[in-house]
């Protein structure tokens, strides 16, 4: 009883949420709209069908204006689906921008050491957001029509023959207990499924991203493995999801057709004479044909419904990890300093959620103004973190951080001050200008040329025929190490920052290769204030001070 009572609840909050979600937006409720005059043109259509039946013995001149009426709706109705189709379309494409945009924001202020990974934030990102295109385009709409359209069919049915509207309202109690049932058995397979599709889109995503080191351990065959099992799982699920469809819209559709028998049934026995009981009514052939034509317009609302009713359990497997992202929040204001600024770490502990011991431990020193300070340490001293934090990276469990003598506020970036090298440069799909212009796409040719200059990336783009605009692909083929970080090195550059970040700028690099990018930093870090996280004896001896970390925590 507790276990389905919480299901209950559940099932009201993500009702409760999607409604917010979605159906706020002008354009979904003008699909209802547009769907509603397609019930109105239903009637209009059956009643001019049935008058022009009527006047045929009376001439082609009788029968035109009900013809010219027939028509008319009918093309009202067609024109009413399209606008409903492309409306609701429209209205899904901006509920979709939207949360997007609030999945992305809430992604990228996630708590620093979330254990989520990439893969599965993509995944919601897309597949999650996708899967509410179909309850904003077509089930909502759908559901709102479906409980007033009928109504209207309905009303104009019990005017030509009260007796058919009864026959149509005593057939609407299985219809429905059809709808619930199929309603309830595709529900959890369709979440099942939906699941499976996430789990298979975030591991695919993963893999893809890790894909270098899967490679260096000959562990190829064992994830190409796993990834079928998985997608055979995603088959399986799928096809049960497909059975129950098929079997729940054959049985609404039986339900429906067989209202309609009945209707035609009576109908037919009325205008014949040859009911086996008695009815307070006798129909002429115009009101059976309107009834007859008119009949099935009662079920078409609900047989679109239940049509949509997939869409309804995606949106709601979606929801239950869209809505709890956090509302994105403003980031805490950033003391701006006035010429070079100079950074204060007081006490400073930083420790990651779900982690044993903190990454740095009550760590004080100062980084003056136009000064270059080195961290320097073994890996897992926390150099990294202490970067980390100013770019708002790392959590600051207690302490203070000041620049200009203001406290640094909790969760604030200075990113915007900063110009950044990490350990791992970013290298994205495009030529090496594109990656350089990364950093103040608004750069000149000269202001571009003089940071390709202080970087040392002269000589390596003169050995290419293209030069600056030599193409790279997301893994940087074709550039070594030592260039990869010059990229970055003058992507840092040509930001018009006054502080340097540079996290372990020479690791991985021989000792050629090393001694020249040194000498590199040493002339581009004039006029500004730099701090270097740094294992490199050879890199700290360049700095103004030298910050030791000693062992990791």
């Amino acid at each position: 009883m507790t276990a389905t009572t919480g299901d209950k609840a559940a099932q009201r909050d993500r009702a409760r949420w999607l409604r917010a979600a979605v159906g706020r937006d002008p354009r979904v409720r003008l699909s209802v709209a547009l769907l509603i005059a397609d019930a109105v043109a239903a009637t209009g259509f059956a009643g001019g069908i049935a008058a022009a039946v009527v006047a045929v013995p009376k001439g082609m001149a009788a029968v035109l204006p009900w013809a010219v009426l027939a028509m008319a709706s009918g093309a009202l109705r067609g024109l009413a689906a399209m606008l409903a189709a492309r409306t609701g379309a429209a209205g899904a494409e901006t509920v979709k921008l939207t949360l997007r945009t609030r999945v992305v924001d809430a992604l990228l202020a996630r708590a620093p050491g979330s254990n989520t990974t990439i893969g599965t934030l993509l995944s919601t990102a897309v597949d999650e957001v996708d899967a509410l295109d179909g309850y904003a385009a077509r089930f909502l709409p759908a559901r709102k029509a479906a409980a007033l359209a009928p109504m209207l069919v309905l009303a104009a049915v019990a005017v030509a023959s009260p007796i058919s509207a009864a026959i149509l309202v005593a057939t609407l109690l299985p219809f429905i207990i059809a709808m619930a049932l199929a309603g309830g058995a595709a529900a959890n397979e369709s979440r099942r499924q939906f699941v499976a599709l996430s789990r298979l889109s975030g591991r695919f995503a993963d893999r893809i991203r890790a894909l270098p080191v899967v490679l260096a351990f000959r562990a190829t065959e064992r994830e190409a493995e796993a990834l079928g099992r998985a997608a055979d799982e995603l088959a399986r699920r799928t096809m049960r999801v497909l059975r129950v469809a098929f079997l729940s819209s054959a049985a609404l559709e039986f339900f429906a057709a067989l209202s309609v028998a009945m209707v035609a049934v009576y109908c037919g026995f009325n205008l014949l004479g040859q009911l086996p009981f008695s009815v307070p009514e006798q129909l002429d052939l115009g009101r059976a044909f309107f009834v007859l034509a008119l009949a099935p317009e009662f079920y078409a609302p609900m047989r679109r419904l239940a049509a949509a009713y997939h869409d309804k359990q995606a949106a709601e497997t979606a929801s239950d990890r869209l809505r709890t992202l956090p509302e994105p929040i403003s980031a805490p204001a950033t003391p701006m300093p006035v010429g070079l600024p100079a950074l204060r770490f007081d006490r400073v502990t930083i420790r990651y959620p779900d982690t044993g011991r903190p990454a740095v431990n009550g760590l004080s020193f100062q980084v003056g103004a136009g000064e270059t300070v080195a961290l320097l340490g073994p890996s897992g001293s926390g150099k990294s973190s202490l970067l980390h934090l100013l770019l708002g990276l790392a959590p600051l469990t207690s302490g203070r951080v000041e620049i200009d003598g203001a406290a640094l506020p909790a969760g604030a970036s200075i990113a915007s001050l900063a110009s950044w090298a990490g350990q791992q440069p970013l290298v994205i799909p495009g030529t090496i200008r594109d990656n350089l212009l990364l950093a103040n796409a608004d750069a000149s040719e000269s202001e571009l040329a003089r940071a390709v200059h202080e970087a040392g990336l002269a000589p390596m783009l003169a050995r290419r025929t293209d030069g600056i605009d030599t193409r790279l692909d997301t893994r940087g083929g074709g550039i070594s190490g030592g260039e990869r970080r010059r990229i970055a090195l003058a992507r840092a550059l040509l930001k018009p920052a006054p502080l340097l970040l540079l996290d372990e700028p020479t690791a991985h690099l021989d000792a050629a290769a090393e001694e020249s990018l040194i000498a590199t930093i040493a002339s581009a870090r004039a006029g500004r204030t730099t701090l270097i996280a740094t294992h490199s004896e050879r890199l700290a001896a360049i700095a103004d001070r030298v910050v030791r970390l000693g062992e990791p925590a």
